[in-house]
């Protein structure tokens, strides 16, 4: 499979030429991972690389100048054509004997830490994301976050600490945020600094190159977890009650008209997917999102994802496009990852024209700033319609607004559950289920509070329930949240 390569660039074996990637499309160790012109190896996140738990020492330019000559005697030893028809497994089986044959022949002063460390970058760069892989690998790490070649930040259990995880230089750095992008058909370079895309995995990525990142490029990756979260998981970490969730599970059943509404990082995303999990298996749901990340798991789902322009600034495709042509595709449902301009319009419309059970997310910090930015998202449309009326809309189509938070402590909470319950002259009038009230915080600086029923028995979409029949199970959770309230 694999051979010397001759003067003319042609690997053999047995005498026998085989096609190669010719040398000049090939990186210098430098540029970072090689990215193959004609094959297309698997992602890195369909593979759990070996990555070892050890704490790792400090790159030095001895160890990336060794690292070097290693790389460049194994691109002049492997033939990458054949590399690539193996599988991921396989191929790193080969890369790491024939580095360890190079190590050994040219004699290179190591340890066996050391050694195993080198195999596991060079297997990296060539097959995965490089230094990412590590961090790709755990799944206790929520958020990424690289601010160039020479820092590394990660979230763990909510709080933001530096990793040790380093790149040689910008250029390897760009060269993985371009891999990353570009399977998913997008670019990211001088001219198009900004790129938003994502993992095989769902993860979501954002890349903001130079010149626009001054100190080099910037990669902030929001990992989602293997093992999707459900709503008693969320009961476990105290996100919300045993009650609060059943009052959840009926609010995703009984087609209510949801919007989930947070800050950055407080669980949206999250709290979409598991509420998209007690919709019907018969149900036709169509998703739209800028980066495709929701993952139903219902038999009858669509996805689409937004396109940005062209290098010639041209065939752009945004989300305003994607909501008005889902009013022609028969939806049951249509989910809007998240709404963040115009589309919201389209959304509302669909929510009131038979397309009970939409759902979608929303950057605000209250239920009430939430109305209020899906009223200005309106105007930002260039809709020319009076605020009662826009305001009209807004109240006869959104039933319940779900409010998620991460508190200073990094946990998240469902902080509120609120009914919209319709217009009191120009005013929406709503009103709150649940909430989340902070009582203090313990000892080791973790903040204490619990949920509490507002004393509502009677929620405004009871009669959606009694349809669906889930008025008695709805009742006795608000009667239990009641009695938890009081206690």
């Amino acid at each position: 499979m694999f051979g010397k390569r001759t003067s003319d660039g042609v690997a053999t074996k047995g005498g026998a030429p085989a096609p190669v990637i010719s040398a000049p499309t090939l990186p210098t160790p430098s540029q970072g991972p090689v990215v193959f012109a004609e094959a297309k190896p698997e992602p890195a996140a369909s593979f759990t690389p070996a990555v070892p738990q050890r704490r790792r020492a400090q790159r030095t330019d001895d160890y990336y100048q060794t690292k070097g000559q290693v790389f460049s005697a194994l691109i002049d030893t492997i033939d990458l054509s054949q590399l690539a028809k193996l599988d991921t497994e396989s191929a790193r089986e080969e890369i790491r004997d024939i580095v360890n044959d190079i190590i050994t022949i040219k004699n290179f002063a190591m340890s066996i830490s050391e050694q195993e460390e080198l195999l596991d970058d060079i297997c990296n760069d060539v097959l995965g994301y490089g230094p990412l892989e590590p961090l790709l690998a755990r799944d206790d790490i929520a958020d990424i976050m690289i601010n160039g070649a020479g820092q590394t930040f990660i979230e763990v259990g909510g709080k933001t600490i530096e990793s040790e995880i380093r790149f040689q230089d910008n250029a390897q750095l760009l060269s993985i945020c371009q891999r990353i992008v570009s399977q998913v058909g997008r670019r990211v370079d001088e001219s198009s600094p900004i790129c938003d895309a994502r993992l095989p995995d769902g993860s979501r990525v954002n890349v903001i190159a130079p010149p626009l990142a001054i100190d080099g490029p910037a990669l902030t990756i929001r990992k989602f977890k293997k093992d999707k979260l459900t709503l008693d998981q969320l009961v476990r970490f105290g996100a919300i009650t045993p009650e609060g969730a059943v009052l959840l599970q009926i609010i995703g059943r009984v087609r209510c008209n949801v919007i989930i509404s947070g800050g950055t990082g407080s669980g949206k995303t999250t709290l979409l997917n598991c509420l998209t999990r007690y919709i019907d298996a018969h149900e036709r749901v169509i998703t739209c999102e800028d980066t495709a990340e929701l993952q139903l798991q219902q038999p009858h789902v669509v996805r689409l994802e937004t396109r940005p322009p062209n290098i010639e600034g041209e065939g752009e495709i945004t989300m305003r496009d994607l909501v008005k042509n889902c009013l022609r595709m028969r939806p049951e449902r249509i989910i809007v990852g998240e709404v963040r301009g115009p589309e919201v319009f389209d959304l509302l419309q669909a929510m009131n024209t038979g397309h009970d059970g939409s759902m979608g997310t929303i950057h605000s910090n209250s239920p009430r700033e939430c109305l209020s930015r899906m009223e200005s998202m309106i105007a930002m449309g260039g809709f020319t319609l009076p605020a009662k009326t826009v305001r009209e809309i807004i109240s006869g189509s959104v039933d319940v607004i779900i409010q998620a938070a991460r508190l200073r402590d990094g946990s998240r909470r469902i902080t509120q559950v609120t009914e919209v319950l319709g217009m009191e002259g120009d005013v929406i009038i709503t009103q709150d289920l649940l909430r989340y009230e902070i009582e203090g915080e313990d000892a080791a600086g973790r903040l204490v509070g619990r949920h509490v029923s507002t004393g509502i028995n009677k929620p405004y979409f009871w009669d959606r329930a009694r349809y669906f029949n889930e008025e008695k199970r709805l009742a006795a959770a608000l009667d239990a949240m009641d009695v938890k309230s009081r206690e």
